[in-house]
């Protein structure tokens, strides 16, 4: 399966860059590859009509966030702390980790 989200995963913090929820700043929750989309958390939020789910789930209107498409989002550096594009850095040992494309630090702090 193709991977369509680029180099988002989950944990990054993301700038929304189009769309009415432009300018905002939050942390991926979810991905979608297949989809190519994803969930941000506290974002793009709707409201849906729940059915009770028995004595665990309570009916009524839900708040919750929908997905915004991979492409109206753009991960933000932790250093220059600006929304960048992404490059792969192939470390002395091997590794590949991706890379702030404006000031070269790493994403992957792991």
């Amino acid at each position: 399966m193709e991977n369509k989200v680029g180099p988002i995963r989950k944990g990054d913090k993301v700038k929304v860059i189009s769309g009415d929820q432009k300018g905002k700043i939050g942390t991926v929750m979810r991905v979608f590859t297949d989809k190519g989309s994803v969930i941000v958390e506290n974002l793009n939020k709707v409201k849906r009509h729940q059915k009770p789910g028995g004595a665990v789930r309570q009916g009524g209107i839900v708040e919750k966030e929908a997905p915004i498409h991979a492409s109206n989002v753009m991960i933000l550096c932790g250093k220059c702390t600006k929304a960048t594009r992404v490059r792969n850095v192939v470390l002395e040992d091997g590794k590949k980790v991706r890379a702030c494309a404006r000031c070269g630090e790493h994403l992957d702090a792991k």
